[in-house]
C-alpha cells in the first residue's frame, strides 16, 4: 500500500513522522527481547574483542543489556547480547569402523583331513 507523500499536507506529514517513530520506537524496544530468547544460561557463545580476538565460553547469564560468559582461559566478561553467537557444534560421523581380516583357507593333506597342529 504505497503513500503518495508528495499529496500531503505539512500537518499530515507531521502526523505521518510522529506514526513511523513511534512504530520504530516500538520494534526497538522488542529487538532486545528476540536476541535474548535465542541464548541459554550454559550455551557454548563466542564474540569478537578489539584486541584480543574472538573469544569463545559458556553463557552464564543474560539480560536485554548485558550477558556474563566465562572463557575457556578462565576470564569473566559482561558483553552485549548482540555481539553474541552460538557455537555450533559439527556433528561428526559416530559409524564404526570394522576391521576386516583375511582369512585363509587351510590345505587339506592327502587324505581329505586337516593336518594336526
Amino acid at each position: 500500500m504505497p503513500i503518495d507523500i508528495n499529496s500531503l499536507t505539512y500537518e499530515e506529514l507531521l502526523e505521518l513522522k510522529h506514526v513511523i517513530v513511534e512504530r520504530l520506537r516500538h520494534l526497538d524496544s522488542i529487538r532486545p527481547q528476540n536476541q535474548v530468547l535465542q541464548f541459554r544460561p550454559g550455551d557454548e557463545v563466542n564474540f569478537g574483542h578489539q584486541s584480543q580476538g574472538k573469544q569463545t565460553g559458556t553463557l552464564l547469564d543474560i539480560n536485554e543489556k548485558a550477558a556474563t560468559v566465562i572463557t575457556r582461559s578462565g576470564q569473566k566478561w559482561k558483553v552485549s547480547p548482540k555481539r553474541l553467537r552460538k557455537v555450533i557444534k559439527s556433528k561428526v560421523s559416530t559409524t564404526k569402523t570394522s576391521k576386516i581380516t583375511e582369512i585363509r583357507k587351510k590345505e587339506n593333506d592327502d587324505n581329505g583331513e586337516l593336518p594336526s597342529a
